[in-house]
């Protein structure tokens, strides 16, 4: 399974306090798709986020609003298309699938809930693994970010890249990795 590390930025207009660095780790494999794992190092202590290690209890249907907290979000799209599906995963299991047939143009709300959510809690380190369940494409292009919610209720947003302005995930700039599907063993 061949494994990629990104680091994500914190937006400028909303710094963390409790959260030194969120990452994103892709593995890609033909037999099992692409799996994400999230991690948060800090306080975790000060972050709204579930105790403990757990392997989640994944929601019966989606949930809409998740980035109003903590969540962990993935877009992936074709390379050169402006369509994209967006994919939303909280820390408790909850999740979110949307199809869009271009910038903030939503097209339907899907129903692909993830095969698998686990979670790692410590005191300096949070991590969320979760299997979408797809296989993208070659030439696909994702953009990953996070929502970390602290105790107090404030929120600082991360992703690959920002646009300029206000945080916005959907924004073509922050579908920076590009992806091929593994071949096959």
């Amino acid at each position: 399974m061949d494994s990629i590390r990104k680091d994500l930025i914190c937006h400028p207009d909303t710094p963390a306090r409790a959260a030194r660095a969120v990452w994103v780790e892709v593995s890609l494999s033909f037999d099992e798709g692409f799996a994400l794992r999230f991690g948060i190092e800090g306080d975790v202590d000060a972050l709204a986020l579930p105790q403990g290690d757990a392997q989640l209890v994944i929601a019966d249907t989606a949930t809409d609003g998740l980035w109003q907290s903590s969540c962990f979000e993935a877009f992936l799209s074709e390379e050169g298309q402006p369509d994209y599906t967006e994919f939303n995963y909280a820390p408790d299991g909850r999740w979110a699938c949307y199809q869009f047939d271009d910038y903030r143009s939503l097209f339907k709300s899907d129903d692909l809930a993830p095969w698998d959510m686990t979670s790692e809690r410590g005191h300096a380190l949070y991590a969320l693994r979760v299997e979408p369940g797809i296989y993208p494409e070659r030439g696909s292009r994702l953009g990953l970010s996070a929502v970390v919610e602290e105790l107090d209720g404030t929120r600082s947003y991360w992703a690959l890249a920002h646009p300029p302005g206000k945080p916005d995930f959907h924004h073509p700039d922050c579908f920076r990795l590009t992806l091929g599907a593994p071949e096959r063993p």
